[in-house]
């Protein structure tokens, strides 16, 4: 069975003004890295859908998802924060990237597709249960895990989320609620200068030290992650897979390299294998150097889908 390829053009409509780091460029250069590296040609390409205000309003509050449908512009852009503005396009391509995350839930609990990766932007881990931060509209992976969960009928499902930066808002929208374990790794120091002390029993965050590079990012995985997803036992994994914490990305400095992000690939899968299947949904989220970007996103697509 081949996995999934869930991305749409209307997520390279939305940008935020020029030189803004979330660019609609990460969309093509990643692509044209799985192009370039035959990746595709293991992958089933979808459209992603318009996610429902029903679908959004799982993770987010009714009355956020309202204003933030009434704040799209007709033209020009409308700030929401320092970080994060609106274009006409935008709305859409948000509704996109969320509609991702559910299609890719419905594919890969349904048979259809061993895993998926969601190629679409705006990001998601920074959107919090009524608040827009950080690049983020709607937390992607947010919606998709409780249609996994409310839909679905599933019981336990893990997020990992290695983004440089702590995905606050996964955090936020999952604090309590014993179906979510999450897993995070990050740099300490970053925005949103959060996620050091755990909110709660279902959180395994670990924030490492600017600079620590592959060894300490190794053995946070093997001796703090691993553990808890093998005692945890998910039906099924998703993925916050930002790509910022490479050493060529100056968003952080970490200090990865595209070998980092195959090897933790690997071992998810792997994690995935022994209790769900191999059933893994993989959503971007950071990366903001070109060349960086698309190097790592393939290796992690790679890993992903077993070509490696």
């Amino acid at each position: 069975m081949l996995s999934a390829y869930i991305t749409h053009a209307d997520c390279a409509r939305h940008e935020m003004g020029a030189q803004h780091p979330e660019c609609p460029e990460r969309l093509a250069a990643i692509n044209d890295m799985l192009l370039t590296k035959g990746l595709l040609d293991y992958m089933v390409p979808y459209d992603a859908p318009l996610a429902t205000e029903e679908q959004l309003s799982r993770a987010h509050s009714a009355l956020y998802v309202q204003e933030l449908i009434a704040s799209a512009p007709k033209e020009g852009y409308h700030q929401l924060d320092p970080d994060t503005a609106m274009n006409p396009f935008t709305l859409p391509a948000a509704l996109r990237a969320a509609g991702a995350a559910v299609m890719a839930t419905d594919l890969v609990i349904q048979g259809e597709a061993a895993s998926a990766f969601c190629c679409v932007r705006p990001p998601g881990h920074h959107a919090e249960r009524a608040a827009t931060m950080g690049f983020c509209f709607f937390n992607n992976v947010a919606v998709g895990i409780r249609h996994a969960l409310d839909v679905h009928g599933l019981q336990r499902v893990a997020l990992i989320d290695f983004d440089v930066h702590h995905g606050n808002g996964s955090e936020d929208i999952f604090r309590g609620d014993d179906r979510v374990l999450m897993c995070s790794i990050f740099e300490k120091g970053l925005y949103p200068f959060n996620g050091e002390e755990a909110v709660g029993p279902n959180m395994v965050n670990v924030g490492l030290p600017t600079r620590s590079g592959s060894e300490a990012f190794r053995e946070a995985v093997t001796t703090q992650w691993i553990p808890a997803l093998d005692q945890f036992r998910p039906e099924l994994i998703y993925i916050s897979a930002g790509f910022d914490a490479h050493r060529e990305d100056d968003m952080g400095n970490l200090g990865l390299v595209e070998a980092d992000y195959a090897w933790v690939t690997q071992q998810l899968m792997a994690v995935a294998w022994r209790h769900c299947k191999g059933r893994v949904v993989s959503c971007l989220e950071g990366g903001y150097v070109m060349s960086p970007l698309a190097r790592s996103a393939a290796a992690h697509v790679r890993a992903l889908i077993g070509a490696d």
